[in-house]
């Protein structure tokens, strides 16, 4: 489907958009992260991620508790993406302001999700504080969350042509 320059693209095509591109970028920070820093496969992250839903048994699921994790980090992504995508077409400061909001949206992600999802979960309190943990889990939601759901929503507004400004330093 082609848009014409400065169109409002369709809302679903924006969050599913957001969605992919936030997602991809989160879980494969994870899947480096854990499997430089301890030697932890893929499987078994995505198995952490299903725990949340089926506790210490989704361990023992091999590759359905595998691809349960997969589509649950996909769908935590997709409410994340559609929290701001709808946002942002009420709030124009979003779209106007990428990289700052987009940095701002993803330091409350790392809160909601550290402080309020995990807690809640089958997972349970967060382990022990670690620096490398908090620095790269941080610094994903800034970077690998936050900003690429701003970008996209920017994207999926059609600001070139809106009178919106363009990438300067009035984007920050």
């Amino acid at each position: 489907m082609v848009t014409q320059r400065g169109a409002t693209r369709p809302l679903l095509l924006v969050i599913a958009a957001a969605t992919l591109l936030a997602g991809t970028l989160d879980i494969l920070d994870a899947f480096t992260f854990w499997g430089v820093t301890k030697a932890v496969p893929p499987e078994r992250i995505l198995q952490s991620i299903a725990s949340g839903l089926l506790g210490k048994a989704a361990f023992q699921g091999g590759t359905g508790a595998a691809a349960l994790g997969l589509l649950l980090h996909y769908f935590i992504m997709s409410v994340m993406a559609a929290v701001y995508v709808l946002a942002a077409r009420r709030l124009l400061v979003l779209v106007r302001r990428p990289l700052l909001m987009g940095l701002a949206y993803g330091a409350a992600t790392y809160v909601v999700m550290n402080y309020v999802v995990l807690p809640l979960s089958a997972v349970g309190p967060a382990s022990a504080f670690a620096w490398p943990r908090f620095i790269n889990n941080l610094g994903a939601h800034l970077v690998l969350v936050g900003i690429p759901l701003a970008l996209v929503a920017r994207w999926g507004q059609g600001q070139a042509g809106q009178g919106t400004p363009t990438p300067t330093a009035d984007a920050i």
